[in-house]
C-alpha cells in the first residue's frame, strides 16, 4: 500500500475519530442500568426456576460484553474527549469487567503497535506459531501448543484463566501507577463481591455471577480471536510489516446481525477500530461506511467465522493459516532427520 494510500485512508477516518459526549452518555445508559437490573432479576428468580435465571444470565453476558466495549474505548481514550474521564469511567467498567484498567490499556496498546509482526509476537494477542516454529519445536512445546488452540481450552479453561488468573497479577517491571490500579481492581472485586456472597450465599454468586462472566468471557475471547484468525489473514516480518496493512488486511470486518452488533459495540468493524483506535465504537459503523478502501476488508459471518477454529498455524511462506492435518508430513519428515 503505497504512503499515498495510506495518507488518504487516515484522512477518511479522521473526522470520527472524536467523541460525543451526549453519544458516550447514551451508551452508559442503555448498558450499565440493564446489567444491574439482568444481575437483580437472575437473582430474584433463583427461588423460582434455573430456567428463568439462566438465560437472564446470559443477557448480563451480552451487557458485560458491552461495558467491555466502553472500557475498551476508555483504554484508548476514545471514549471521553477528556482524559480524566476516559481514566476513571475506563477504572469502573474495569472492575465491572474484572480488567485493571493501567495493566489492559498498556498491553492492549502493544498489541495494536505489533498486530500482524512475526518478530512482535506475545504480548496482547492470540498464541500463534508458524509452520516452520512448531516443526521445529520441542514435543512438550508442541503439546502445550495444542492444547492452547483446542477450543475447549481456549474458550472453556481461557475464560477462567483470563478473569482470575492473568489479570490479577502486575508484570513485574510495572510501573507504579499501573501496580496500584491493579491493587485498586483487586481490592474492590474483593469487597463488592465479598458483600455479595455474604448476602446472598456462595452458590447463588457461582450461579450467577459465575455463569455471567464465563460466558461473557468466552464471547469475549472469540471475538478476538475470529477477527484475526482468518484463512488470508496479515502476518510479516519486522522489516516487512506495515501499520495500515496490519489493520486493514489483518482485521476482519465481522458481520454481525444487528442486534448482537449493538451488543458487541461494533467491535466487528475491527478493520476500522485497528486502523484509528481513536475512533469511538458508536463511529465505526459510519467510518467504514464512508470510507470504500475499508470495505474490501475481509468479512466474516457467523457461519463463515467458524472455520477459524479449523486454523491452527501461520504459513508464513503462503501467507495463510493452516490445519495441523495438513502439516503432518512435515512432522514425520523432520522425526526421520532427527533419527
Amino acid at each position: 500500500m503505497s504512503r499515498e494510500k495510506i495518507t488518504q485512508l487516515r484522512k477518511f477516518v479522521a473526522p470520527f475519530e472524536k467523541a460525543d459526549t451526549k453519544a458516550s452518555i447514551r451508551q452508559l445508559v442503555n448498558t450499565i442500568p440493564p446489567l444491574f437490573i439482568t444481575w437483580i432479576l437472575a437473582y430474584l428468580t433463583l427461588d423460582v426456576s434455573l430456567w428463568l435465571t439462566i438465560p437472564l444470565c446470559m443477557i448480563a453476558a451480552g451487557f458485560v460484553v458491552r461495558t467491555f466495549i466502553i472500557f475498551h474505548d476508555c483504554t484508548h481514550g476514545s471514549f471521553f474527549n477528556n482524559k480524566k474521564a476516559n481514566e476513571i469511567v475506563g477504572t469502573l467498567t474495569g472492575i465491572m469487567t474484572f480488567f485493571p484498567f493501567e495493566k489492559w490499556k498498556r498491553e492492549h496498546s502493544i498489541h495494536h503497535a505489533s498486530s500482524g509482526n512475526l518478530d512482535k509476537r506475545g504480548v496482547g494477542d492470540i498464541w500463534t506459531m508458524t509452520i516452520e516454529e512448531y516443526v521445529q519445536a520441542s514435543k512438550w512445546e508442541r503439546l502445550k501448543y495444542r492444547l492452547y488452540r483446542n477450543p475447549l481450552v481456549m474458550f472453556g479453561l481461557g475464560p477462567i484463566a483470563l478473569i482470575l488468573v492473568s489479570s490479577r497479577f502486575n508484570r513485574k517491571d510495572a510501573r507504579k501507577k499501573e501496580r496500584n490500579n491493579t491493587y485498586l481492581t483487586n481490592i474492590s472485586l474483593v469487597v463488592m463481591y465479598s458483600l455479595l456472597i455474604w448476602a446472598l450465599g456462595w452458590q447463588a454468586f457461582l450461579i450467577v455471577h459465575g455463569t455471567t462472566m464465563f460466558v461473557a468471557g468466552l464471547l469475549g475471547i472469540w471475538l478476538f480471536y475470529v477477527q484475526h484468525t482468518f484463512e488470508d489473514s496479515y502476518f510479516e516480518e519486522e522489516s516487512e510489516w506495515d501499520y495500515v496493512k496490519a489493520a486493514v488486511e489483518g482485521s476482519s470486518y465481522y458481520q454481525l446481525p444487528k442486534v448482537l452488533q449493538w451488543v458487541t459495540g461494533n467491535i466487528g468493524f475491527h478493520h476500522v477500530h485497528h486502523l484509528s483506535p481513536r475512533v469511538p465504537n458508536y463511529h465505526l459503523e459510519k467510518a467504514h461506511e464512508s470510507t470504500p478502501p475499508l470495505q474490501k476488508a475481509t468479512t466474516i459471518n457467523l457461519k463463515s467465522s467458524l472455520k477459524s477454529l479449523r486454523y491452527k498455524l501461520y504459513d508464513a511462506q503462503n501467507k495463510t493459516f493452516v490445519t495441523f492435518n495438513e502439516i503432518k508430513h512435515l512432522l514425520r519428515n523432520s522425526n526421520t532427520v532427527n533419527q
